[in-house]
């Protein structure tokens, strides 16, 4: 397979890595498995041959559904139809069969590629596993990309309504990626840790990075604190990657008592906000690494803000890095001044992605080589950028607007609550007030944390209700699904004060 200009594609990545280091292992999973680059190039080019032979055109949809045990597979899929000069469409063997269907009729498949385990729902495509198609012949595929083509299409996570199909480029993929030693990232390791889900953006950065960094990709096909931390003794893992529901499990469970995490050099979190108390945990229970919370979205990727966590600037999500920018918009559409509150848009160098087959909300959010984020933030004289809140979060109650983010981290500074999530509910007269529920670590009483929260927040900040329970409603991806935690708070339960 070749460009059609000449620009590096991740698949010509692929090759240059087989050739260079064709031995070297490149995806590990944790009792299951390890492909070095050689075989990876081999067997995708092996599947890209065989979807070719079997009709598939250029352009046209394949499904990949897989769950966290084939990662291996999934790689393979993934370059082989990139190979194919198709567009990969990488989902969850997680996902309820309707979410399924939903992705895989949205997008009109062609074919679906999927693991032994993860039997695709009636769709009309045909399907395979790579292991049924990678016997061929494996030759270099040689079908004409273009880098400004369709590459991937990954559904965003469905937490503010049905999950929908952002589409990037090969070139946009490809962003920042060399064939040069010299330029590999994460070179303090010999294995980068993560256990982000399939068909997640965070997931498919991790592919990337698995081609594209010096160490091997290592994950596990299921999240507990105690694997997790286990494999970074055995690997002496020097990356992890973890989102903050990760994060707030591995500081519950106290593993830097039980397990030997010296070897962790940098400690990455993503896909959600990272309270500062949470941040704080990290940088005790990793002493020698450096904890790094990277902002950016499925339509955003690959622009994003980059930020080592600092005690003066605890709540801070960082300034833009690799090329990107940010400013924030006020509601009439100019900029906003330092200190002053506004939407923030992100853009890369590597040009915007697009939603799939609307066009309608792709105007709306993507402008100008612009990306709306949906967050409502603001940047400090050092241009820092410090979220506020979710647009669709920020809690109208009677003449005040209130983050939630900032209750939540108040929350988080109570050294009872494990986990904690704030949402607004209905007011006779105030239209919304604040709602918590909250996990706990040791015994509290909704008194005491009252009595606690009245010395951090504003009286029109403090939460009218707190519910007590065993868990958050999350989905796939660890993230806190509010619709659901809004339902459960505007109902008589017990446990509520």
């Amino acid at each position: 397979m070749v460009s059609g200009d000449g620009r590096l594609l991740l698949t010509d990545l692929l090759a240059h890595r087989a050739e260079e280091q064709p031995e070297s292992p490149a995806l590990v999973v944790a009792d299951v498995g390890t492909i070095s680059f050689g075989e990876w190039d081999r067997r995708s080019n092996a599947v890209a041959r065989a979807l070719i032979d079997r009709g598939v055109p250029s352009g046209h949809r394949v499904g990949l559904l897989f769950d966290e045990r084939d990662w291996i597979d999934l790689g393979v899929a993934w370059c082989a139809v990139m190979r194919a000069g198709c567009v990969a469409v990488p989902l969850s063997g997680r996902l309820a069969p309707a979410e399924v269907r939903h992705a895989l009729a949205d997008c009109s498949v062609t074919a679906v590629l999927h693991g032994s385990g993860t039997e695709p729902p009636g769709v009309g495509a045909w399907r395979a596993t790579p292991a049924e198609l990678d016997q061929g012949e494996d030759g270099p595929v040689r079908r004409d990309v273009n880098p400004g083509g369709l590459a991937q299409i990954i559904y965003t996570s469905g937490t503010t309504g049905r999950a929908k199909g952002v589409g990037a480029t090969h070139a946009n993929l490809a962003y920042g990626v060399s064939t040069h030693p010299r330029r590999r990232k994460l070179s303090h390791s010999r294995h980068f840790l993560h256990a982000f889900p399939i068909g997640s953006n965070a997931g498919q950065t991790m592919l990337v990075n698995a081609l594209d960094a010096r160490p091997a990709a290592l994950t596990l096909p299921r999240f507990t604190p105690a694997r997790f931390a286990r494999l970074i003794e055995s690997f002496g893992a020097g990356t992890v990657f973890v989102v903050p529901a990760m994060a707030i499990e591995l500081l519950n469970a106290r593993v830097q008592d039980r397990y030997d995490l010296s070897s962790v050099r940098l400690l990455g979190s993503t896909a959600a906000s990272l309270p500062p108390a949470v941040a704080a945990g990290l940088a005790k229970a990793f002493p020698k690494a450096t904890i790094v919370n990277y902002y950016t979205s499925t339509e955003a990727a690959p622009a994003q803000t980059v930020m080592i966590v600092d005690p003066e600037r605890p709540a801070s999500v960082g300034r833009p890095s690799s090329g990107g920018d940010l400013k924030i918009v006020r509601e009439d559409g100019r900029a906003a001044g330092i200190g002053e509150q506004g939407e923030v848009w992100m853009r890369s160098p590597a040009g915007t992605r697009a939603y799939y087959r609307d066009r309608r909300l792709t105007d709306d959010i993507f402008r100008d080589g612009w990306v709306r984020m949906g967050d409502v933030g603001y940047l400090d004289r050092d241009g820092y950028l410090y979220l506020v809140d979710r647009e669709s979060d920020v809690i109208k109650s009677g003449a005040h607007k209130v983050s939630t983010l900032q209750v939540e981290a108040a929350l988080y500074e109570h050294p009872s609550v494990a986990e904690a999530a704030v949402v607004g509910v209905r007011h006779p007269v105030l239209d919304r007030v604040t709602a918590a529920a909250v996990v706990t670590r040791s015994p509290v009483t909704a008194a005491d944390l009252r009595t606690f929260l009245m010395d951090r927040l504003a009286r029109h900040e403090l939460p009218s209700r707190l519910l007590f329970v065993t868990e958050l409603p999350k989905n796939h991806l660890g993230k806190v699904m509010k619709s659901r935690l809004r339902d459960l708070l505007e109902r008589p339960a017990d446990g509520s004060t």
